[in-house]
């Protein structure tokens, strides 16, 4: 059982899409498909533009900051992601300032806001909407909308990579907004997704800049049901059928939905066994637990459960677990991950066995 935040197990009906006749990307049969896909990304995204790379969402990141940096990027760093935005600055010799916080702690809208007010070459803001180093959300929304209150003009760039698919997204005030493929698309890696705002389309045409990830090219050509490069013709035929079964099964508000609940249901049921979740404000897209023992209960879950659940890295490493919850993931697999954790803790010696976590699981998932 497949529970680490990414990849994300690929449902069996999208593994068959995916493995029918290989369609050459240059045809009329595949710009249909890529045009069913385009539409059904703007129902998901609720942007103005949408455009697909044949990358990991590491690409996308790099290409959000080489088009939409002219002047100075501020990034926020609160986890090897958000560290990732102020590498690629260095890589790229893009001028940056970074505000670092712990892990869990989310960044502040005033500390942003006071950034912007000293710096007005700042013209692009880098941050994740959940770090999935420690299971993060950042406060994006009220960010972005307060940002733009002081300057319309500056770009709000969301790593979106564990959060789209997985929330309802208030994308009103952002200008960018990154996924991948192997999240809660429940796709194989290999395709990034980025939702634009017109502004950000406008600010990309203006100064457009790089070769494979020059972002005014993909635009205009996706406008046109096809792209700059060759496609990723397979994983696009997969998108388009996993969005196509969420859209006429559960729906996304549902999905959304029954993500959140799974999500604290198994908080509630971990805090109900004496973990600490790690995070200050918690993502939905995974708990993060912290606990000395992670590496012991990682290794149980795996071995005698067939349960496979992240740890940490960096200074977490065997500090926390993650359990996801993005994509289709059943309940009674939800229920299992908690109840086999608490089973772990027994053989550990740490908690005597009395199937808490799994009654506040049930009751918090089907009677709250």
């Amino acid at each position: 059982m497949l529970l680490t935040p990414g990849p994300t197990p690929v449902p069996e009906f999208v593994r068959k899409a995916m493995a029918d006749t290989t369609i050459h990307h240059r045809t009329p049969e595949f710009e249909k498909i890529f045009e069913q896909t385009r539409e059904l990304l703007f129902e998901l995204y609720k942007m103005d533009e949408v455009v697909m790379l044949a990358s990991s969402g590491s690409g996308a990141m790099e290409a959000c900051v080489t088009n939409l940096t002219h002047k100075k990027a501020l990034t926020i760093n609160s986890g090897k992601f958000g560290e990732r935005f102020g590498k690629i600055c260095k890589a790229f010799e893009i001028d940056y300032t970074e505000i670092k916080n712990e892990w869990n702690t989310p960044v502040s809208v005033e500390s942003i806001v006071e950034a912007v007010k000293n710096d007005k070459d700042i013209d692009a803001i880098f941050i994740q909407l959940c770090e999935s180093a420690g299971g993060l959300r950042h406060p994006v929304e009220q960010i972005a909308s307060e940002v733009k209150k002081l300057n319309k003009d500056i770009m709000i760039i969301a790593d979106g990579i564990t959060a789209v698919g997985v929330e309802d997204i208030d994308t009103s005030n952002l200008d960018a907004v990154i996924t991948g493929s192997q999240k809660a698309l429940m796709l194989p890696p290999g395709l990034a997704v980025i939702g634009f705002s017109n502004d950000a389309v406008a600010k990309i045409e203006k100064k457009p800049r790089g070769f494979y990830f020059n972002l005014a090219t993909e635009i205009k050509k996706q406008k046109t049901n096809t792209t700059a490069w060759t496609a990723a013709t397979t994983l696009i035929i997969g998108l388009k059928e996993i969005l196509t079964h969420i859209k006429e099964t559960t729906g996304f508000d549902k999905l959304f939905e029954d993500t959140n609940k799974r999500a604290e249901a198994t908080k509630e049921s971990l805090k109900a066994i004496g973990f600490e979740i790690y995070p200050k404000v918690p993502a939905k897209a995974m708990t993060a637990v912290y606990t000395e023992q992670s590496n012991e209960i990682r290794e149980i879950l795996k071995t005698k459960y067939n349960v496979n659940i992240a740890g940490g890295q960096d200074h977490l490493k065997g500090k926390i677990f993650r359990i996801n919850h993005m994509g289709l993931v059943e309940d009674y697999e939800a229920a299992w991950v908690v109840n086999a954790i608490e089973l772990a803790l027994d053989e550990l010696k740490v908690r005597t066995f009395d199937g808490t976590a799994n009654k506040v699981f049930l009751s918090k998932m089907f009677k709250a």
